[in-house]
């Protein structure tokens, strides 16, 4: 579907995210997990040829095509949704960079699956997670993503496969003759939108749309990111709250599919950090079959803002990639219900332990699931002097020096 030049450029850029998401730079002999469904093979195969030129090790896994996965979810016993497989932790203990490349076939064949079942099985496979979040805050482990297209994508966002692809061409600025470069830049202005916002005390952000009222409290020693390599495309940025203190409520006009299931007009109302109810136009059994998860998934473990000047993401994708990253009109906001990011604790994340993370309001959970607003919106800093600031309007953040 894309040319060998756009394919070229595409492996291009996936090599930049990775290696910027990394504190300390790569050396030959590192190891490089490149994770990919079928679809997505042209693409492995430029990165698996540019990481040898590399001198690193590349490892290449497939992910199960969706028949397969269905089949597991359906057959599975307990103790297999439970299984750890063995060498997993010791590659995973030893890996330095990992590309995810996605491209499902598609997004409705599980369905019918108990979600219990799924959340079970992710909940064995979070010390994974664990071990690369631990990896990467000591600065010896790098990671990002894409999104490939496929029919299936095309379909359930309403496009044409022509239309679909061009959207991904534009957000990862593979029409232009050096996307790196661009990429750079949009990476320099962030990192100066994200020090303007450092620089407020902040003791709450205040959220108004038509359907949303929401104030989200940092808590302390927090910081934004985003842009930092992990998912391409990417100009969210974000920070992770603290989950005890959320107040008001949060409506998603984005529509999300999860676990091949379809989610539509998310209206979720919070009080004291505490998710009071949940409902949705479609889906809501599964909604609130996903929020019992476990302890942490009724709860708020990130909150995003994306602003319009840098995302040409103009229409829904059907994927969070995208989806939780619109350009549009307005721009976007977003929450995650479930786990919280290490990387935005101010201080050295490696140093955010189980117990400094609970005492500072960190959220953790096995879920991880971006809820999307893309309404006309303003948001509101009340910082702790008493001072009221806009930072968000008519799309984009109100500095201006960008």
């Amino acid at each position: 579907m894309f040319t060998q030049q756009e394919l070229e450029k595409y492996a291009q850029v996936m090599f930049w995210g990775m290696r910027k998401a990394r504190k300390h730079p790569f050396a030959p002999g590192d190891i490089v997990l490149i994770r990919s469904d079928l679809s997505c093979i042209p693409l492995a195969h430029e990165l698996f040829h540019m990481f040898l030129q590399q001198q690193y090790h590349p490892v290449l896994r497939l992910i199960p095509p969706e028949d397969i996965e269905k089949t597991f979810f359906t057959q599975a016993y307990d103790f297999h949704l439970d299984f750890q497989l063995p060498g997993d932790r010791e590659l995973y203990s030893s890996l330095n960079g990992l590309i995810s490349l996605l491209g499902p076939q598609s997004l409705t064949h599980l369905r019918g699956i108990d979600p219990s079942r799924i959340g079970r099985f992710a909940v064995a496979k979070k010390y994974l997670r664990d071990i690369l979040e631990k990896r990467e805050s000591e600065g010896s482990f790098g990671w990002s993503l894409c999104l490939y297209p496929t029919e299936e994508l095309a379909a359930k966002a309403g496009l044409t496969p022509e239309e679909y692809k061009n959207q991904i061409v534009q957000s990862v600025y593979l029409d232009k003759d050096d996307p790196v470069f661009i990429w750079e830049n949009i990476f320099e202005q962030s990192r100066r939108i994200k020090e303007w916002l450092d620089s407020m005390d902040v003791e709450y952000f205040h959220v108004l749309s038509q359907n949303t009222n929401l104030k989200v409290y940092p808590g302390e020693k927090r910081r934004w990111v985003g842009l930092s390599g992990h998912n391409i495309p990417s100009f969210e940025l974000f920070l992770s709250p603290d989950y005890r203190k959320t107040q008001g409520v949060f409506y998603s006009d984005q529509p999300s599919y999860r676990s091949g299931n379809l989610v539509r007009g998310v209206r979720l109302k919070f009080k004291d950090g505490r998710l009071e109810e949940a409902n949705a136009e479609e889906g809501e059994d599964f909604l609130k079959k996903q929020i019992r998860m476990d302890e942490g998934a009724s709860m708020v473990g990130e909150f995003s803002l994306t602003d319009r000047r840098f995302s040409r993401i103009s229409s829904f994708m059907a994927h969070t990639l995208y989806d939780e990253n619109f350009g549009g009109d307005n721009g976007n906001c977003h929450i995650a219900l479930g786990a919280s990011y290490a990387d935005t604790y101010a201080e050295d994340p490696s140093q955010l332990t189980p117990e400094l993370k609970q005492e500072m309001g960190f959220n953790d959970s096995a879920l991880h699931w971006d809820l999307v607003n893309t309404e006309p919106r303003e948001v509101h800093a009340y910082l702790k002097s008493g001072e009221v600031l806009t930072i968000y309007r008519d799309g984009q953040f109100t500095i201006t020096d960008v």
